[in-house]
């Protein structure tokens, strides 16, 4: 006696646009980083940041954004090896600059009447947002800080190593990188500054009667939030830091810049992968007892069940849920039909692979699939799930069994479509 079951499985596509195990840090060095041509005082210099995830089958365990933003300035020009080591990268511009109101007194005791540089090294937090709604918290500080600094009354290049912590090796706290560029009337410098680490004061041995830093360069970190937790989409936000004395970018009471506001605006684009693949023939089922019929007609006894499990193959960056539709149903669960028209329920369940968990962070084994969608309503990804047997369960139970024995030789059959939708 033969019981067939066709499937359907619909297949999610690609779903293309914009990382709980924690939040991934995103790190970069960001030298001069506003890219809007000159603004008058008061209007807002911009900077556009851009990063994307897209999920990596060679690196399944590697959930994090990755940066997109075009570089420029010291990381290319002058020390690429010693910024990959760093694992920074950097964007120059020309479009913010300070230029001295007065001179530096030689051996000034007040930090501010002198080369102070002080940057927003604390976290700060924002959000971006999808077309959708769908809100995440981006964190950023400012991690480094340079220029170029400029003099008409130079020391000579080989003076500027005679300041007490000369440019190539910062002040406290700030922090090596071994950046080293010089003219006799300019000075090109990059030094790393702590979380909260405050500002570095350079003391001058020597009156500076004119001066001035004519580009701005820094670093910053990221915090981005776990990709496989975003919908696929594109998320937008922005976070804005003042510029000149007592902002978040102060280079003391001497140097005024020609814009007072420093504005990032962020692009994270989401690229998830879905597919969901069965083998060939998979898409008809035919339930059996334990064993086959023989070996039960030889027992001369009546089957408990009749079962199949159905391998298929499961791809996942994005949170997903699974949903029933039948051609016959019966209660919350799909139905088989015979020739005279008798009817029995039929269960379905799935198992799913390592990394791929339900709502309440448990494992997926042998979980019913239900019309009412309940129970199935989200799957989420520990990690990128690529290419990794799962199995959906068929079964007939005993009570139902007996009745199906009632007609020997017919034949039940039904259609179950079985959905997995990342539209969650």
């Amino acid at each position: 006696m033969n019981f067939l079951l066709r499937t359907a499985c619909v297949r999610s596509n690609e779903l293309i646009s914009m990382n709980k195990p924690g939040n991934t840090m995103w790190r970069a060095v960001v030298l001069a980083a506003s890219l809007g041509s000159f603004t008058p005082w008061g209007l807002a210099a911009t900077q556009d940041i851009t990063a994307e995830f897209r999920p990596d089958p060679s690196n399944p365990m590697v959930n994090r954004f990755t940066n997109t933003t075009p570089q420029s300035g010291v990381c290319p020009g002058h020390m690429p090896a010693r910024c990959e080591a760093l694992g920074i990268f950097s964007i120059r511009t020309w479009d913010i600059n300070f230029v001295a109101t007065g001179p530096i007194e030689a051996n000034h005791a007040d930090p501010r009447q002198g080369l102070m540089f002080k940057v927003p090294s604390e976290w700060r937090s924002f959000e971006v947002i999808s077309p959708k709604g769908d809100r995440k918290t981006v964190e950023m500080r400012i991690s480094g800080i340079g220029s170029r600094f400029n003099t008409t009354n130079p020391p000579g290049v080989h003076a500027w190593s005679s300041l007490p912590a000369n440019w190539t090796h910062p002040p406290s706290p700030c922090q090596y990188t071994g950046m080293w560029a010089a003219a006799p009337t300019l000075r090109l410098w990059f030094w790393l500054v702590p979380e909260g680490g405050g500002a570095c004061n350079l003391v001058t041995p020597f009156n500076v009667p004119s001066s001035s830093f004519s580009m701005l360069e820094y670093t910053y970190e990221l915090r981005t939030p776990n990709p496989l937790d975003m919908d696929a989409g594109q998320y937008r936000g922005s976070i804005t830091y003042g510029v000149g004395p007592h902002q978040d970018f102060d280079f003391g009471d001497i140097y005024r810049p020609n814009d007072d506001v420093l504005t990032f605006n962020f692009d994270l684009r989401v690229e998830h992968n879905l597919k969901v693949d069965l083998p060939p023939g998979g898409n008809r089922i035919e339930l059996l007892p334990e064993g086959g019929w023989q070996a039960w007609l030889n027992r001369g006894r009546q089957p408990s069940k009749l079962f199949r499990d159905q391998t298929f193959v499961i791809s996942a960056s994005t949170r997903f849920k699974m949903q029933l539709e039948c051609s016959l149903a019966i209660g919350n669960t799909c139905g088989l039909r015979n020739g005279d028209g008798d009817e029995v329920p039929l269960q379905v369940g799935v198992t799913l692979p390592f990394g791929l968990r339900d709502q309440y962070g448990q494992a997926v084994s042998k979980l019913p699939l239900r019309l009412d969608g309940s129970g199935t309503e989200l799957f989420q990804p520990g990690h990128y799930v690529n290419n990794r047997p799962a199995s959906l369960h068929f079964a007939v139970e005993r009570d139902d069994v007996k009745e199906m024995l009632k007609q020997p030789g017919s034949t039940y059959t039904g259609v179950v479509t079985v959905i997995w939708d990342s539209e969650v």
